[in-house]
C-alpha cells in the first residue's frame, strides 16, 4: 500500500464530520442573526410607538426617518416607510421579553409580518407562533392555517383516548386530532364515494399530510388485510411517529353511524395482531364522516375498549366559516336593536 493510500484511509469519515460540523456552525449563525434582525426591528418599532406617544409625532416622521436611515445605510434593505410601520405595529403587539424568548425569538420577521396581519388577539396571536415554531411551518401553511382557524379545530375529535390509552400519550393522541377536518383541497360535491374522496386525498398527498399534522407516516391505502380466509381493506393506513403506533383513517361520505365503531374495532385488533410490533403502541383508529352528533358518537364509543376518534371533514370550510361569521353579526345586530 503506497503513503497516499495509507494517509486516505478514514478520509471519508473526517470529511462527513466536518462538513456537519461547518453545516450545524452556519445555522446557528443563521439563528442568531435572525434574533438579532428580529429584536433590532422590535426596538425600532418600539423607539417610534414611544416617541409618537410622548411626543405627539405624526405619521409623517415615518416617512422621514425611512429616507434618513436609507441615506445613512443604501445597502441595507428594511426601512422602507411602510416596514417601519410593521416594525411600530410589531412592536405594539409584543412585549420585549415575550420577543427575546423562544419561540417568537426564532421567528422570521416574514412570519411575524403574517401573525400581525392575520390575527389580532395576542393569546391567540402566541398560539400560533408556538405551533410555528414546533412544526417548522413556512409562512404560507401559517397563513393557511390562521385562515383555518386551526386553533378552534385542533383537539376536537371526539374520542374515547382518556379511557383506553394511558397518560400522556393519550393527552398526546387527543392533541393530535382535529374537528372538522380541513380538505378544502378537493374539488367534491356532497354527494360522493368514499373512494372518490380516498383519491383525492391520495393526489394530494402532501396537503392532505400536513392536514393531518406532524409525526404521520403514510404506509399505504387500501392496505390488504387477511382475516379466515377473507379479505379486508383499510381505506388509509399511517404510523404515527411520537406516538409509535399505526393510526387507521376509515373514509364515511355519510353522517356517522353507531355501526362504524363496530368495524373500525375489528380493524384495530386485526392490525395490533398482524402489524403491530411489540414495542409499538396500542393502534388508534379515526373515522372521518360527512356529518355526525356528538351524542351518538358518544355512546357509540362508551363501552369500547380500543381507542378510537370520530371526526367530520369539510370540503368547503372557508365557506362555512364564512356563513357562521355571518349568522353570529346578524345576532349581534339583532341584540344591539332589541
Amino acid at each position: 500500500m503506497s503513503e497516499n493510500e495509507i494517509a486516505l484511509v478514514g478520509y471519508g469519515d473526517l470529511l462527513a464530520r466536518i462538513k456537519e460540523r461547518i453545516r450545524y456552525a452556519q445555522m446557528q449563525t443563521l439563528i442568531k442573526v435572525n434574533q438579532e434582525l428580529v429584536l433590532l426591528y422590535w426596538e425600532v418599532g418600539h423607539d417610534i410607538l414611544q416617541r409618537q406617544e410622548e411626543q405627539g409625532w405624526g405619521a409623517k416622521v415615518i416617512d422621514q426617518l425611512s429616507r434618513d436611515l436609507r441615506k445613512e445605510f443604501p445597502q441595507t434593505q428594511g426601512f422602507s416607510p411602510r416596514n417601519l410601520k410593521y416594525m411600530r405595529a410589531f412592536a405594539d403587539a409584543w412585549k420585549k421579553e415575550q420577543i427575546v424568548q423562544a419561540p417568537l425569538a426564532q421567528l422570521t420577521w416574514y412570519h411575524h409580518l403574517t401573525l400581525i396581519e392575520k390575527v389580532k388577539d395576542e393569546e391567540m396571536r402566541l398560539w400560533y407562533a408556538r405551533a410555528t415554531f414546533e412544526h417548522g411551518w413556512s409562512r404560507n401553511v401559517l397563513a393557511m392555517q390562521i385562515e383555518s382557524r386551526l386553533h378552534e379545530r385542533q383537539g376536537q375529535a371526539v374520542s374515547n383516548f382518556d379511557r383506553t390509552l394511558p397518560p400522556p400519550q393519550s393527552d398526546l393522541a387527543q392533541a393530535l386530532t382535529k374537528d372538522p377536518y380541513n380538505f378544502d383541497f378537493l374539488s367534491l360535491s356532497e354527494e360522493v364515494h368514499e373512494r372518490v374522496i380516498e383519491r383525492g386525498l391520495l393526489e394530494q398527498i402532501r396537503k392532505f399530510l400536513l392536514e393531518m399534522g406532524t409525526g404521520f407516516a403514510f404506509v399505504g391505502s387500501q392496505y390488504p388485510l387477511e382475516v379466515d380466509g377473507q379479505d379486508y381493506y383499510l381505506d388509509l393506513l399511517f404510523y404515527h411517529l411520537q406516538l409509535r403506533c399505526f393510526v387507521i383513517v376509515d373514509l364515511k361520505a355519510v353522517e356517522f353511524q353507531p355501526e362504524f365503531v363496530g368495524k373500525m374495532n375489528f380493524y384495530l385488533a386485526a392490525v395490533d395482531d398482524t402489524l403491530r410490533h411489540e414495542t409499538d403502541a396500542p393502534s388508534i383508529g379515526l373515522l372521518l364522516c360527512r356529518k355526525k352528533k356528538a351524542l351518538s358518537v358518544e355512546y357509540a364509543l362508551r363501552n369500547v375498549g380500543t381507542p378510537i376518534a370520530v371526526a367530520e371533514f369539510v370540503t368547503e370550510l372557508a365557506r362555512r366559516i364564512e356563513a357562521e361569521l355571518t349568522l353570529l353579526e346578524i345576532a349581534d345586530d339583532a341584540g344591539d336593536e332589541n
